[in-house]
């Protein structure tokens, strides 16, 4: 078996604008959420549904995923610094005291972009901004927009983790070999396992299956399947990545045995599970 050893120390910014600096990170994102509208859109035509709709779902996806991502990142991961620093929950900035003032606005503070973002978060984050939506545009059950927009978010977590790499962040253990990647732009002279590459390859897997289950198969036609089916795969991933990934904090200590990225994995496979069993058996009630 060959091994190989990558030395990894990329430019993170994308563009500087003035003041204003676009980094690798922003750029996926932008990347996912446009490819996620094309996605969409294309399935809305083929299922007979209005195009117009897909406007205002994408917004609501949008801020969903932001929103629950980020205050995922501050309740479930880091609290302890956030608690501190209540202006930067929601604003794009950290405490700097080097700093000059920001956009001639805030002082010793610099933009960062939001680069402290949970998956589990924003997973909640979108199911909340759904059910939110389906009341607002009353075409379909949510559970049939779910099994739609999982299609694209599979491949947006690809996107996502690609740009978590570009940042060095979110890394793997040490693999105590000649084989992983060393992080240059930490300081790093050991490789780590690509974590991120590993659960980006995991998502692009998901969104091939999905796609192909959506176009080449009845199984849509069972609501709740595709989104049990999406639920289950993506957070088996994470939650068999997490054992080569280095600890993102939040409550695992006091829990012990798995890390909290696990924890809160399990919840949602058990929710896939059970949807893709009743979802066969018909028992899943239309208000959904």
């Amino acid at each position: 078996m060959i091994l190989f050893k990558i030395d990894w120390a990329p430019n993170e910014v994308f563009l500087n604008l003035g003041p204003l600096t676009i980094y690798w990170y922003s750029v996926m994102f932008i990347i996912a959420f446009s490819l996620g509208y094309y996605i969409v859109q294309k399935i809305y035509i083929n299922d007979n549904k209005p195009v117009a709709l897909v406007e205002p779902l994408f917004i609501y996806v949008v801020f969903g995923t932001l929103l629950g991502a980020r205050l995922g990142e501050v309740f479930f991961y880091n609290w302890d610094y956030f608690q501190n620093n209540l202006v930067e929950i929601l604003l794009p900035i950290k405490n700097d005291s080097n700093s000059s003032m920001l956009f001639g606005l805030i002082d010793g503070y610099k933009f960062v972009g939001y680069r402290g973002l949970a998956s589990h978060g924003a997973t909640i984050g979108i199911i909340t901004a759904m059910f939110i939506y389906k009341f607002k545009f009353k075409y379909d059950s949510v559970l049939w927009i779910f099994d739609r927009i999982v299609i694209p978010i599979s491949i947006g977590g690809m996107f996502v983790r690609i740009g978590n790499f570009f940042n060095s962040e979110i890394v793997g253990n040490y693999t105590n070999s000649n084989f992983g990647v060393v992080f240059k732009n930490n300081g790093e002279i050991f490789p780590r396992h690509p974590a991120q590459l590993y659960e980006a390859f995991g998502y692009l897997l998901l969104f091939i299956l999905l796609w192909n289950i959506y176009w080449k198969t009845d199984l849509k036609k069972y609501k709740g399947f595709i989104f049990g089916l999406f639920l289950t795969y993506l957070f088996t991933i994470r939650f068999l990545v997490e054992y080569v990934k280095e600890s993102q904090g939040g409550f695992e200590e006091s829990l012990g045995i798995l890390s909290t990225g696990q924890w809160l994995s399990v919840p949602f496979i058990l929710i896939g599970i059970i949807l893709m069993i009743y979802s066969r058996k018909n028992q899943i009630k239309l208000f959904f």
